[in-house]
């Protein structure tokens, strides 16, 4: 296999974009095992804007925590930003894949793997609305509608769209070209790219749907998915795969997105663990307080499942959800609750676990690509447990 990456580059001090330097250059090839191709493709429109004029990053500086409710939004401005933005990435990766038509040779098998995400400007309002929305209990609650309905959360919303699934779109349409190629050279070409729309967990004896709320990149997502299976409708092979909850350093400001990770532990059971298995139930136990057991914890987490509260956003069809304050003192609160059950709150068990469905899930992206069942999958904890007990037999 030949790994070949593409930097989203650097901003500069002016927040101009940059390609690489040779120190982070060879930084970054020594860390991926290949070739970097030095073309920046970081995506979404928050730092664009017509030469001379204010990027939307500026005019969200006039936005405070009193006014940003009703605060308004130059939205023909912001769609010429937007439209640079486009035009910037477009080129990109027009120029990224014309550099690597040049290293595929002919009857090669090609493997895209679009790993985008994200697109929250960098405001320093937005920090404190954030921390509010996904951490706030009580009189710190913030509804998440009262954030997507402003004008602050629009053009959030619309930036993720750009980022988290319009990109998926531009990567296809410009590899056309190579796809052509290469498959009438006997060669095959697969997309595949991370989604979430939540997770079937083991509640009781059973798998069920559950998803963190309110997850506000979720409409992103599902666009995502709608750009998958209109490929997939012309013949491409293009795969979303929603992935499990886990706990990363980005994913630390969702306070409870970790807590469904947790179930994994039973699903290594259930799905024919042995050994291997039992020896993750014991080093989970390691990470707890002596007056804790981890039977504990997973009763604390399957009560927090089969509440009354929670059932209500089961909800699939209704996916995402705005938050509720009812749910997010529950979902925190059980968060906390559970981080205190530990010895150390920077060695938890999520830390352990989210290893784990990271170890599960690029083997299953990248087998099940080579024929995949469809545009979207889930990697349920049912699917990532079977996988891990393989792996470890």
């Amino acid at each position: 296999m030949t790994i070949v990456g593409i930097t989203v580059g650097r901003r500069d001090e002016n927040n101009a974009l940059r390609p690489l330097n040779d120190e982070e250059l060879a930084t970054a090839e020594r860390g991926l095992g290949g070739k970097i191709i030095n073309v920046p493709l970081m995506a979404g429109f928050d730092l664009d804007a017509p030469a001379g004029e204010p990027t939307p990053t500026d005019l969200l500086g006039s936005l405070t925590l009193k006014t940003w409710v009703d605060d308004k939004l130059d939205w023909a401005h912001i769609e010429k930003c937007r439209e640079v933005g486009i035009k910037r990435f477009r080129d990109s990766v027009a120029e990224v894949m014309a550099i690597l038509d040049g290293m595929i040779p002919d009857g090669r098998n090609v493997f895209f793997a679009h790993t985008m995400a994200g697109g929250i400007p960098k405001a320093k309002v937005f920090l404190a609305i954030a921390n509010r929305v996904y951490k706030g209990r009580g009189d710190r609650f913030l509804s998440s509608q009262t954030l997507l309905d402003s004008d602050l959360g629009k053009l959030i919303l619309k930036n993720f769209d750009e980022v988290s699934a319009n990109t998926f779109q531009h990567l296809i349409d410009a590899s056309a070209a190579i796809r052509a190629r290469v498959e009438a050279s006997g060669g095959q070409v697969r997309y595949s790219a991370y989604g979430y729309h939540g997770t079937e967990i083991l509640i009781g004896d059973r798998y069920q749907w559950q998803t963190y709320t309110n997850y506000t990149q979720g409409q992103a997502k599902m666009r995502l998915e709608r750009i998958a299976q209109t490929a997939w409708g012309n013949g491409i092979k293009a795969t979303v795969f929603n992935c499990p909850e886990i706990r990363t350093n980005s994913s630390d400001i969702f306070a409870g997105v970790e807590l469904p990770l947790l179930l994994l532990l039973n699903a290594l059971k259930k799905e024919g663990g042995g050994v291997w298995a039992e020896a993750q139930w014991q080093a989970c136990r390691a990470l707890l307080s002596d007056e804790v057991t981890l039977e504990d914890v997973l009763q604390k987490v399957l009560d927090f499942q089969n509440s009354d509260v929670m059932q209500d956003f089961r909800n699939f069809a209704a996916w995402p959800m705005p938050n509720s304050p009812a749910q997010s003192d529950l979902t925190i609160g059980t968060s906390d609750e559970v981080q205190k059950m530990h010895k150390d709150s920077k060695n938890l068990i999520t830390d352990l676990l989210s290893s784990l469905v990271i170890e599960a899930t690029g083997p299953l992206m990248f087998l099940e690509s080579s024929a995949p069942a469809g545009p979207v999958l889930w990697l349920n904890h049912d699917i990532i447990a079977r996988q891990l007990n393989r792996l470890h037999a």
